[in-house]
């Protein structure tokens, strides 16, 4: 499947150029933002880890051996890019014991930076954000324009949607999750259905944005929108009231889409009828989610880019900066500026 269908359309205009992205693992730089303060003691050693091209549930299983504890005692906000460098914190379940020798984990992709003790382990999702270094390198753009276009994103943010990475490769997740709905039933094995129902979800919610970035109201509320903080899994009903509220211009209140569930969609008007189509067109995906269990829930439709800075290192690299919420994707704000090429392709037709 392509990223069009995957995803949906672009929202600032077409890409400007293109360039490579993770032609290293410093390319893609990944820190974890993590507030909570740390006790010092307690029966669960916290670590705060930097892994180069190995991914996180590859990393817990290393730190499990090492401490010759079970691999469910290991703990972790949230899954890192394999790809990539990235420090990310992790907890190892230790009453009762003594800090172990993790040397055994570590090589040349993966070290230890700190440790340190805490009486609760570390719970998904924990996480507030997640800080982004990029270096696009083969750049073919002008800079002027990419300058332009950054300027617009600091001020509209960029559609939420759910990246690639989300589907698989080719959009593999997809195709195996409507294999699942198609036959009503799901996946003995806890990972393959949690990954799945993921799946499944992520490429709902990314049609619904779709239809509203196509529909140009995105990123503005409308009567029948349920509102959400950037920062906060609750929502609330949009009046003519709150679709004036000034927090809305500032890209601190966002309308919000589905991530489907259970029972009708609580969104109102025309709101409700663009997700009930959704729902209507990919029935199989929507009736499986149902009745898997999974609670109705919303994600923000615009994403905001804290702290966005940028630089060109040499006349065919950039280099960005920014801070995105958790549980967002970095990839698809540089969407919004180029394609993405493989290394060695001179035009965008190796998107991926």
């Amino acid at each position: 499947m392509t990223e069009l269908e995957l995803l949906g359309p672009r929202a600032c205009g077409p890409a400007l150029g293109s360039a490579v992205l993770k032609a290293s693992a410093e390319d893609f730089q990944v820190d974890e933002v993590l507030d909570i303060p740390l006790s010092g003691v307690g029966e669960h050693l916290w670590l705060w880890v930097e892994k180069r091209n190995l991914n996180t549930e590859e990393a817990a299983r290393r730190l499990a051996k090492a401490a010759g504890v079970p691999l469910r005692t290991v703990s972790y906000a949230g899954l890192k890019d394999r790809q990539a460098l990235t420090r990310q914190w992790f907890s190892l379940h230790l009453p009762g014991k003594a800090d172990p020798d993790l040397g055994a984990a570590e090589d040349a992709t993966l070290s230890i930076i700190k440790r340190t003790r805490h009486s609760r382990k570390l719970q998904r999702g924990a996480h507030s954000a997640n800080g982004f270094t990029l270096r696009l390198t083969n750049l073919a753009a002008d800079h002027s324009a990419l300058d332009q276009r950054l300027e617009q994103l600091k001020q509209t943010g960029v559609p939420n949607y759910f990246g690639t990475q989300r589907f698989g490769w080719q959009g593999g997740n997809l195709v195996e999750a409507r294999h699942w709905a198609e036959r009503g039933a799901l996946p003995e094995q806890r990972n393959v259905r949690s990954r799945l129902l993921s799946t499944a979800r992520s490429y709902l919610f990314n049609q619904i944005l779709a239809a509203r970035v196509a529909q140009s109201d995105w990123n503005r509320a409308q009567v029948g929108d349920l509102l959400a903080f950037t920062d906060s899994r609750s929502f609330f009903p949009a009046g003519v009231a709150e679709c004036s509220d000034p927090r809305l211009a500032i890209l601190d209140l966002h309308p919000t889409g589905a991530l489907w569930g259970e029972g009708q969609s609580p969104a109102g008007g025309s709101v409700q009828a663009l997700e009930q189509g959704v729902g209507l067109r990919e029935s199989a995906l929507a009736t499986w989610l149902a009745n898997a269990g999974m609670a109705h829930e919303r994600r923000i439709l615009r994403l905001p880019i804290g702290g966005l800075s940028w630089h060109y290192p040499g006349p065919d690299i950039l280099q960005l900066e920014f801070v995105l919420p958790a549980g967002c994707f970095a990839t698809v704000v540089v969407r919004e500026l180029i394609d993405l090429v493989s290394a060695g392709q001179t035009d965008s037709s190796c998107v991926f």
